[in-house]
C-alpha cells in the first residue's frame, strides 16, 4: 500500500529593506504577500524613513510580516544586512522596496534548491519596468543580453565564477533565492557598500557549491528617478564616489583571491578604472589633491589611457 506523504514547505525569508518609498513599498509587499508559495516570512526593515511606513504594514493585516524600524539611518548596507540577520527561513531572498516579484517567483526557484543540497543559489531573468510599473520590453531585452543571460542554458552550474563575476549574470539583489545557512552575513564588510550584491555573488562563486538558473523572467526591476544611475547634480557625484570606493575595495579583494587567478587581469582592469572614476568624482567634488593620488595610481599601472590623463590634467587647471 503506497501513501503520498506531503512534507511541509520550508520557510523562506523575504527581506525588504526600505527608505522613503511608501508607494513603491506597498507594491513590493503586495507582490510578496501574493506569492503562490505560502510558507514565508516578510521582513520589512525601515532605515528611519521621514514617514513611518507602519500604517502600510498594518494595512495588509498579514501575520507573516515582521517590521523593524531603525531609530536612526544606519546606511543602505547596514539596513540590508540587518534584514538578512533577522531571517529565520531555510532560504532567503531580497526584494528591493521599488521592485516587484511575479506571483510564482518563489514557487519556481525554491524546488530546485530543495531537490539538490549542493545548490547555494537559484536565480532567474527579470523584466525592466518604469516608474509606473510598465514593462520596458526593449530595455528588458537589452538587459538580458547585456548580462549575457540570453547565452545561459537553464539548469545547474558547478563552476560559475565567469557567469557571476565577469558577465555579472546573477542578479543577487533582485532575482535569486539563497540557502541561508551557507552565508555568514557578518563576513560581508561594510566597505563593499552598494556592491554588496556583487560581493555576495563572489562568496557564492568561491563557496564550492553550485548555482541553478531559470531563464523565466520572474521579477520586475524598476528603473526610475531615484535609482542611483539616474541621479543628477551633486547627488550624482556623491553616488559615483560611493560606487567607485566600493569597486576599489571589491576588486582589490578579488584580485588577491587565488581561487580567481585566471580572472585577475579583468579585476585589475576594473580596479584601475575605479581609480580613474573616483579621481573624476573627487575633481567634480572640488577635492583635486585627493583626486590626483588615484589618477596617478591608475596611470602608473596601465598603458596610455586618455580618460585618466585628461582627468589628471583637469585636476591641475580647474
Amino acid at each position: 500500500m503506497s501513501t503520498n506523504i506531503k512534507f511541509p514547505e520550508p520557510l523562506v525569508s523575504v527581506i525588504i529593506p526600505t527608505y522613503n518609498r511608501p508607494e513603491y513599498l506597498k507594491q513590493a509587499i503586495a507582490s510578496a504577500v501574493k506569492q503562490t508559495y505560502q510558507n514565508i516570512e516578510i521582513i520589512v526593515s525601515d532605515n528611519c524613513s521621514p514617514e513611518n511606513p507602519l500604517p502600510i504594514i498594518e494595512s495588509f493585516a498579514d501575520s507573516r510580516i515582521r517590521f523593524w524600524r531603525h531609530p536612526q539611518n544606519i546606511g543602505m548596507i547596514g539596513n540590508q544586512m540587518h534584514g538578512f540577520k533577522m531571517a529565520r527561513g531555510k532560504y532567503v531572498a531580497s526584494l528591493h522596496d521599488d521592485d516587484v516579484w511575479n506571483e510564482n517567483f518563489l514557487a519556481k526557484l525554491v524546488p530546485p534548491l530543495e531537490a539538490n543540497s549542493e545548490l547555494i543559489i537559484a536565480f532567474c531573468d527579470q523584466y525592466i519596468i518604469d516608474a509606473k510599473g510598465k514593462i520596458n520590453y526593449q530595455g528588458t531585452e537589452e538587459n538580458t543580453r547585456g548580462f549575457k543571460r540570453d547565452k545561459l542554458v537553464p539548469g545547474v552550474y558547478k563552476y560559475f565564477s565567469k557567469i557571476g563575476l565577469i558577465d555579472k549574470s546573477i542578479p543577487s539583489a533582485a532575482a535569486c533565492v539563497i540557502r541561508t545557512d551557507l552565508v555568514d552575513w557578518d563576513k560581508i564588510p561594510a566597505e563593499v557598500g552598494g556592491m554588496w550584491d556583487y560581493y555576495l555573488t563572489y562568496l557564492f562563486c568561491t563557496s564550492g557549491y553550485k548555482a541553478y538558473y531559470s531563464p523565466e523572467r520572474l521579477t520586475r526591476y524598476r528603473v526610475h528617478e531615484q535609482t542611483d544611475t539616474m541621479l543628477s547634480g551633486s547627488r550624482d557625484v556623491q553616488a559615483k564616489i560611493r560606487k567607485a570606493n566600493s569597486e576599489l575595495f571589491c576588486y582589490q579583494i578579488l584580485m588577491k583571491d587565488p581561487k580567481l587567478e585566471e580572472f585577475k587581469p579583468y579585476f585589475q582592469k576594473k580596479w584601475l578604472e575605479a581609480n580613474t572614476t573616483l579621481g573624476i568624482g573627487l575633481i567634480r567634488n572640488k577635492q583635486r589633491d585627493a583626486a590626483r593620488s588615484y589618477l596617478w595610481q591608475a596611470l602608473s599601472q596601465q598603458k596610455f589611457n586618455l580618460r585618466t590623463l585628461a582627468a589628471l590634467t583637469l585636476s591641475f587647471i580647474m
